[in-house]
């Protein structure tokens, strides 16, 4: 895995950066600075704890601390809130959101975003925030372009797109990208009881993380 500069990270939800987990861990383990910017507290989401421990008026308060502890077990040390209404980010205002995303570029000057690949990531505020971030870089000069790293996952995407551009093996990171999901107590409880790093199924699926390389016109 090449160093980088700086990496920027661009999801909207608490928890979407369970699944790069490895990869950012392992870039902050390299020495790169990582910035995290998530745009909404998911104070929307359907799940409320298994048994329910939180309600609509907490779940934003309960996100935000989980999405910290998240972030404590991967090494993210600059994580941003912006608290952008959550299932609502096809609605901003898209030069706004732009905007935003210019300046952190400008500011950071990352040699790598990672983001999820606009239309192939099945929820509209995934397909929203790629977008935003991709037309953000497309405005930059071609040579002063960071390398965008997507995460595709919906339905025909490989026939779509073809097939990954980057993987990164995180078998040495497992349990810390399992500390990562467990953060989020709120969203995956359930799932705590058949997470297991002896599972092999789930090692191979979980050890190695791929990305689409976005490729501008």
């Amino acid at each position: 895995m090449e160093r980088q500069r700086h990496i920027l990270v661009v999801l909207p939800h608490p928890d979407d950066e369970t699944g790069i987990s490895g990869t950012i861990a392992k870039h902050i383990r390299q020495g790169t600075p990582v910035t995290y910017v998530c745009l909404t507290l998911g104070e929307m989401g359907r799940n409320m704890g298994v048994p329910p421990f939180a309600n609509r008026v907490t779940l934003p308060a309960i996100r935000k601390r989980e999405l910290e502890e998240s972030c404590r077990a991967i090494g993210i040390q600059d994580l941003r809130m912006w608290g952008l209404h959550d299932k609502t980010v096809e609605f901003e205002n898209r030069d706004a959101l732009i905007g935003r995303i210019d300046a952190i570029i400008a500011e950071l000057n990352p040699s790598l975003i990672l983001t999820f690949y606009p239309g192939y990531s099945v929820h509209p505020d995934h397909d929203a925030t790629g977008a935003a971030v991709i037309a953000a870089v497309q405005k930059l000069p071609e040579a002063a372009r960071p390398d965008v790293h997507c995460v595709a996952f919906a339905k025909g995407h490989e026939e779509a797109l073809g097939a990954p551009t980057v993987f990164n093996d995180v078998t040495e990171l497992l349990d810390l990208k399992l500390s990562s999901l467990k953060a989020h107590q709120s969203q995956f409880h359930h799932m705590s009881g058949i997470l297991s790093l002896e599972d092999e199924k789930l090692r191979s699926r979980w050890g190695l993380e791929r990305f689409w390389k976005y490729q501008f016109d």
